[in-house]
């Protein structure tokens, strides 16, 4: 929900800004930012001191964890001014520092020391990070099947086993989620949506999400090699749900579970309107609160040939991959998978398609997409090569139909984006080129291969660009929302494209971007919560608010990745009221990241602040599957 301007939730974080400025009359102060995670041996390894003026010849020093000093050297060309207050900005390159261990750098001519850091291989520094995203996952649970560990959770809203179905409601405008009419209009139901992931810090569910993150975690999960564990398990969960939103028999899909707030006049409320732990609401009482109680579900049409295709896709594309995972072990499992990924595929609506055709959520603001053939791709690429892997004569037409997405999507689609929430083909892509290049194709497919994988140059090209102006080289927009989603995506489809290809090009470019998510950047804080010493200690969440810890420390909310930087506009009017029944946070009241706002990016660590704060689905699985190709790449 993260472009509605009107309502949203919103929490706040803490940081401890690590390497203060020490302030002289001569010398220049300031900043030290690293990946606070650190880096791989053999990575390269480009550190930023952030300071007040541009000065000459500042040299830096590399300490160990015994304290001894290990590196040495002078700091590279400015890479530019980043606002009024800190105006020159200039790259360490530590990339010679190749020894597993913990080390840190000091700027003595400003002052300055980063946080600590790790030098380490990936099954120590990037595989335990999946596991970590995974944990966000597990605290995201909804319904009976929830883990008490995690945030002393509790089962909720078991009322969604015996749920109403109701027509799509008007909004007051299109960028509002207040309702417009006294009451909901009843379709249908009772159906069973029990379950599933929360989408973000609030408790409505999300089919057009849920997929997103099924697909990034079974990929990650087949690439990694892994066959049971937590990602699996996690994985597993998620598709049970959306194997619940689908209903063939009734020709619906359930794309959605609540509703963001309530009506225009006051008469009912919706999940927005109150800040609580979500098992209050199956018993909370009231006639104003009765679609919080039982909440609404809406479905969409999926008579052959109107379901929307961007839905059909990824959510094929989901059942598909987890055939491609069943297809040796469990082969009566995996056909059974392979053919609701089929039923589902082709239900979809591919000719005369409008914008209103595609259905991601209500409003549609909360999840403004237009794409779809790129979810097409996806779709018939992971239908391919599950059936390859059972062996089903339907491999080659899904694989043909695979290439013929790919093409359209060049030929309608393919513009500014890169791999994210709105935009597969990052994945798409490379899931394709490789299928191709496995199997004996028509040249017609063969020449396909060569156009996805120059798309892939593209995508990497434009974020590459975008660094090359940027001081701290974001290949994200840090002054629009997803910036950590985006980011994270640049990093996956780096290392994607090197395992495809077995070309290195792209390789410093995706470590740079992880490197900027987790730390390297002008706030110094890490967008993933638990990652190095500075992340988001109030993260707009609702459990993580009302049942975690407000300082940074014990129990967080560990694994969530938030949305990160974004417009300062956006803040211009203040963060405005909270709701009474939510912990203040920060708690010293401070916002400790005000003076690092520049280029139009703002970072604020409040609970109010849902446009930089808020953890989701997309966002944590856009890391898990960055961690997870980069392990492997």
């Amino acid at each position: 929900m993260r472009r509605l301007i009107v309502g949203g939730l919103a929490v706040v974080l803490a940081a401890s800004l690590v390497g203060g400025p020490a302030r002289g009359a001569t010398q220049p102060h300031g900043y030290v930012r690293v990946d606070q995670l650190g880096y791989l041996a053999g990575e390269r390894k480009v550190a930023y001191v952030l300071l007040d003026r541009p000065t000459k010849d500042l040299a830096f020093t590399v300490e160990n964890a015994a304290g001894r000093q290990v590196y040495s050297g002078h700091v590279g060309v400015s890479t530019g001014s980043w606002n009024a207050s800190y105006r020159a900005v200039y790259p360490i390159d530590i990339s010679a520092l190749r020894v597993h261990g913990r080390y840190r750098i000091t700027v003595p001519g400003a002052g300055a020391t980063s946080p600590w850091f790790r030098v380490a291989n990936a099954s120590d520094l990037l595989k335990p990070r999946v596991t970590d995203a995974v944990r966000f996952f597990e605290a995201q649970r909804d319904g009976d099947d929830v883990i008490a560990s995690v945030l002393d959770r509790k089962p909720s809203h078991l009322n969604d086993r015996k749920a109403s179905v109701y027509a799509w409601p008007r909004y007051e405008s299109p960028d509002s989620d207040a309702i417009v009419g006294s009451t909901l209009k009843r379709i249908g139901g009772p159906v069973d949506v029990e379950g599933g992931w929360f989408d973000a810090g609030d408790f409505i569910k999300f089919a057009h999400t849920t997929a997103y993150a099924v697909d990034l975690m079974l990929v990650s999960q087949r690439d990694l090699g892994n066959r049971r564990g937590t990602l699996d398990d996690e994985a597993r969960y998620g598709l049970r749900w959306l194997a619940k939103t689908w209903d063939p028999t009734h020709d619906a899909l359930y794309f959605q579970v609540g509703i963001g707030s309530g009506n225009t006049a006051g008469t009912f409320f919706g999940d927005h309107d109150s800040w609580r732990l979500p098992q209050e609401d199956d018993t909370v009482k009231g006639s104003a609160n009765r679609y919080v109680r039982n909440r609404p579900v809406f479905a969409t049409d999926a008579r052959p040939g109107h379901l929307a295709p961007n839905l059909a896709g990824r959510i094929s594309a989901a059942f598909a991959l987890a055939a491609q995972l069943d297809a040796t072990r469990h082969p009566v499992r995996a056909r059974r998978e392979l053919a609701i990924a089929a039923q589902i595929y082709g239900r979809a609506k591919t000719t005369h398609v409008h914008a209103s055709d595609v259905v991601t959520a209500l409003p549609h603001a909360f999840y403004p997409e237009s794409a779809w053939r790129d979810d097409m791709e996806l779709g018939a690429t992971e239908l391919s090569r599950a059936a390859f892997a059972l062996h089903d004569p339907r491999a080659r037409l899904w694989l043909a139909q695979a290439s013929h997405w790919a093409r359209s999507y060049l030929a309608h689609e393919a513009g500014d984006d890169t791999l994210n929430l709105y935009d597969v083909s990052g994945l798409a892509h490379a899931e394709l080129a490789r299928l191709i290049h496995a199997h004996k194709t028509t040249a017609v497919i063969h020449r396909t291969r060569s156009l996805v994988l120059a798309d892939l140059r593209a995508q990497l090209g434009r974020g590459m660009a975008h660094a090359k102006a940027d001081p701290f080289r974001a290949g994200g927009n840090a002054d629009d929302f997803d910036v950590a989603s985006h980011t994270f995506g640049l990093a996956a489809t780096a290392a994607l494209y090197h395992r495809v290809t077995g070309s290195d090009t792209y390789d410093a470019f995706g470590t740079s971007q992880r490197d900027w998510v987790l730390g390297d950047n002008p706030w110094g804080v890490s967008l993933m919560i638990g990652v190095g010493t500075t992340y988001p200690a109030c993260p707009q969440h609702v459990v993580a608010n009302l049942s975690g810890s407000l300082t940074g420390h014990g129990r967080v909310l560990k694994g969530a990745v938030v949305n990160g930087p974004n417009s300062a506009d956006l803040f211009s009017d203040g963060l405005g009221d909270f709701f009474d029944t939510g912990r203040t946070c920060p708690v010293d009241g401070v916002d400790h990241y005000a003076i690092f706002t520049g280029h139009g990016a703002q970072f604020v660590d409040d609970v109010r602040a849902w446009q930089t704060d808020e953890p989701a689905l997309d966002f944590t699985a856009s890391a898990l599957l960055a961690f997870a190709e980069q392990s492997v790449g």
